[in-house]
């Protein structure tokens, strides 16, 4: 598992979110990848200052966020119809906890990047 975590400059703890490699492989071939760019960013965490190379979600004249946005939307959308190709009419429990995965975590991400409390993000 490899993880994506949210930054906060206020008092929200950062959170990490776990996906898979298939999933983080994925990710960096998309263009999920080529929004932002890392840079090195000082920030407290335990009431340590900490340098971390981050994507400032509020920065550019279209703002990260709205673009890593808008690719987990369209993301979302074709992910949905891959979803519904795979199930069929009855499909296992299994076969359906295996065939959301990739829309959860989907989603779970658009989650954290429209919370505007995380100014930043790590790709671990």
């Amino acid at each position: 598992m490899l993880d994506i975590t949210f930054y906060s400059t206020t008092s929200k703890k950062p959170i990490s979110l776990s996906c898979s490699e298939e999933l983080y492989q994925w990710l960096i071939q998309s263009d999920f990848s080529e929004i932002g760019v890392s840079r090195p960013h000082t920030i407290t965490l335990d009431d340590e200052a900490v340098c971390l190379d981050l994507v400032d979600l509020n920065k550019g004249y279209i703002p990260n966020r709205q673009r890593l946005r808008a690719f987990l939307v369209e993301a979302t959308m074709q992910e949905v119809n891959t979803m519904l190709n795979q199930l069929g009419d009855e499909p296992s429990s299994q076969a359906y906890q295996a065939a959301t995965y990739k829309l959860r975590k989907l989603q779970e991400l658009r989650h954290y990047i429209e919370d505007e409390a995380y100014q930043y993000l790590e790709r671990i």
